[in-house]
């Protein structure tokens, strides 16, 4: 009997793609912050939000959903505070985290959207 071709996309292959796309995107959220004025706000910012939506639909499974959406609140409301007033490092750490969420949120939305979806579709 011949063997079969897997024809699509390895689940391993994009868990792995899942994974160098979060730690990519978290090293540009870090290493913007010092370097901002070099890369440039567009650049980076479409870098993080690219990067987002690749971890939203590549990394996030069914049992880390509830998690990773509650770890993206707690980051959202986080960036309310005027980390600015710290002395030294607090526009460094205001740069930094407002890059981490718009790197997290795409992904939280699209998270968000499947989850929705899930829910709906149940009987």
């Amino acid at each position: 009997m011949a063997k079969k071709k897997n024809v699509g996309i390895d689940p391993r292959s994009s868990k792995t793609l899942g994974h160098w796309a979060f730690l990519a995107g978290a090293a540009v959220a870090v290493l913007g912050g010092f370097f901002n004025s070099a890369v440039g706000d567009r650049a980076m910012l479409t870098a993080l939000f690219a990067l987002g939506i690749a971890v939203g639909l590549l990394n996030v499974t069914v049992r880390e959903r509830s998690e990773f959406l509650l770890a993206t609140v707690a980051l959202i409301l986080a960036g309310v505070v005027n980390l600015g007033l710290i002395p030294y490092i607090g526009v460094w750490l205001r740069t930094v985290l407002s890059n981490i969420v718009v790197f997290v949120v795409p992904a939280a939305v699209i998270v968000a959207l499947k989850t929705i979806w899930v829910l709906a579709n149940k009987e």
